[in-house]
């Protein structure tokens, strides 16, 4: 069973699990969430094994603010940047060209990246704690419903140790009654509201 640390150790020990390697459970806008190192090739397929997910979908990277996000929007053309100033921090993830940052897991069969500043004061805390941006993306298997509780979070992946997240982090919801929309940054399409 996972680690549900109550209390001021929690964002300590969900850091010190990221760091390592791992895949926590944690509470994001609207669903409980899994977070890893968007950097880390280990951590990026366990957490897709994990879901069941695809490789080729790729994944959601969120940060606690613009800053943190420097490196996956160097080259951006300027005129581009007004729509994420004015959707950040929020429940919009934005599609944005691929400048070579992103590992081929999070990025999946696309040319874009997908990228969002959260509004959720816990995962801006965890981003800032653990010095970056993470993976972030339902707490499920692909096609189920999305885990809604740190208890669901936990017992989701319990059938298989080696799935379990290393970390389930408490804390609440924030509040969104859908996950995020996602925009294509150089069309302003919507893929999903």
């Amino acid at each position: 069973m996972p680690t549900v640390i109550p209390g001021t150790a929690t964002l300590e020990n969900a850091v010190t699990a990221l760091r390592d390697g791992d895949v926590i459970a944690c509470p994001t806008e609207a669903v409980w969430g899994l977070s890893c190192n968007p950097h880390n090739p280990s951590a990026l397929t366990r957490l897709l094994r994990m879901k069941t997910r695809a490789p080729a979908k790729g994944l959601i990277v969120v940060a606690a603010d613009i800053d943190q996000l420097t490196a996956w929007l160097a080259g951006l053309d300027y005129r581009l940047y007004a729509p994420l100033l004015a959707s950040w921090p929020g429940p919009v993830t934005w599609l944005v060209p691929d400048n070579g940052t992103a590992h081929a897991l999070v990025r999946g069969d696309h040319a874009t990246v997908a990228l969002r500043v959260t509004d959720h004061p816990g995962m801006q805390a965890l981003c800032r704690a653990f010095g970056g941006p993470l993976v972030s993306t339902s707490a499920n298997r692909a096609g189920e419903p999305p885990a809604m509780s740190a208890a669901e979070a936990g017992a989701l992946f319990a059938t298989d140790q080696r799935d379990e997240p290393a970390v389930v982090l408490a804390g609440e919801l924030g509040g969104h009654e859908r996950p995020s929309s996602i925009r294509d940054l150089a069309s302003g399409r919507v893929l999903r509201d």
